[in-house]
C-alpha cells in the first residue's frame, strides 16, 4: 500500500463513495469475479440476465435466492462500520453519498444513512409485471424449489435487483449523477471497475475536479487514469486506516 499522508476531512464538502463486492468480502460474502468468485460456480451473465428471468426464472432464483441465506448470516465488517462512523462524524455542511453496487444491505446494517443501491437489494422481492401494484417487500425466502407467483396478478415474482440487460432505475441514476457533478472527493472501494455505469463514475468525479482514490485488493486489470491514487489490500483493513487519515 502506498504511504498515506495526513489530510483534514473537513476540507471536502461533497463526498461520494462507491463500493463493490470487495467491501463485503470481509463479511464472508463471495465476490462475483476473482478467485472463488460467484462467476466460477454460476453462469451469472446468462442466468442473471433479464431474458433468463423471462424464460427460466427458476435459474434466476437459484442464482440470487441462493445468496439470501448467506447474507442473513453475514455481519458488517470493519469497512462497512468505518464508512458509517465516518459519515456520522461529518460536519453539517458536508454532503455525503454512499453509492453501492452491492445488493446485500450490509451498509445500512452498519448504520450508513445516505445510501443509493444502484443494483437493488436482493433481500427484497417485487412483481416482474411493471403494471402490477404489488408493493416491494422484504423476503428472506430463497425460493429454490419453486418460483414464487404474484398474489395480485399471477406473474412471476423476482428479486429486486438490476439484471443484465436492464437499466438502472431513473431515481438512483439521477441521484448519483447529481452528486458527482460537484464532487470534490471520490473513493471507490472493492470494485473491479469493469461494470458500467459505475466504471464511468470516477471519470465524472475527475471532471468535477475531485480527488479520486481506488481501494482494492489488487490493481485494476485495465488501469483507469481517472484514479489518481491507489491503495491495495483487503477493504476491511485498508479502508478504516485511510478514512482515519482523511
Amino acid at each position: 500500500m502506498r504511504q498515506n499522508m495526513l489530510f483534514n476531512k473537513s476540507r471536502y464538502s461533497r463526498i461520494v463513495i462507491l463500493t463493490g463486492a470487495g467491501v463485503s468480502a470481509g463479511s464472508g460474502l463471495r465476490t462475483y469475479r476473482g478467485p472463488n468468485g460467484v462467476w466460477e460456480e454460476y453462469e451469472v451473465a446468462k442466468f442473471g440476465h433479464a431474458e433468463a428471468l423471462a424464460n427460466r426464472p427458476e435459474e434466476t432464483w437459484r442464482l440470487f435466492g441462493g445468496r439470501r441465506e448467506l447474507i442473513l448470516a453475514a455481519k458488517p465488517n470493519a469497512a462497512h462500520l468505518a464508512l458509517a462512523e465516518w459519515e456520522a462524524a461529518l460536519a453539517p455542511h458536508q454532503e455525503f453519498l454512499l453509492v453501492t453496487q452491492n445488493v446485500d444491505g450490509l451498509h445500512q446494517c452498519a448504520g450508513s444513512k445516505n445510501v443509493v443501491e444502484i443494483h437493488g437489494n436482493v433481500m427484497f422481492t417485487r412483481c416482474s409485471n411493471a403494471s402490477c401494484d404489488l408493493e416491494l417487500y422484504r423476503d428472506e425466502q430463497s425460493h429454490l424449489n419453486k418460483v414464487p407467483i404474484c398474489p395480485k396478478c399471477g406473474s412471476v415474482l423476482r428479486p429486486n435487483v438490476v439484471l443484465f440487460g436492464e437499466e438502472i432505475p431513473v431515481l438512483p441514476s439521477w441521484t448519483v449523477k447529481r452528486a458527482l457533478r460537484d464532487c470534490d472527493l471520490f473513493i471507490a472501494v472493492g470494485t473491479s471497475g469493469l461494470v458500467t455505469p459505475a466504471a464511468n463514475y470516477v471519470r465524472g468525479a475527475e471532471y468535477a475536479g475531485a480527488r479520486t482514490i481506488l481501494v482494492n485488493l489488487e490493481p485494476m486489470a485495465q488501469p483507469n487514469p481517472a484514479f489518481k491514487e491507489q491503495y491495495l489490500g483487503p477493504a476491511d483493513e485498508v479502508l478504516p486506516e485511510l478514512l482515519a487519515k482523511l
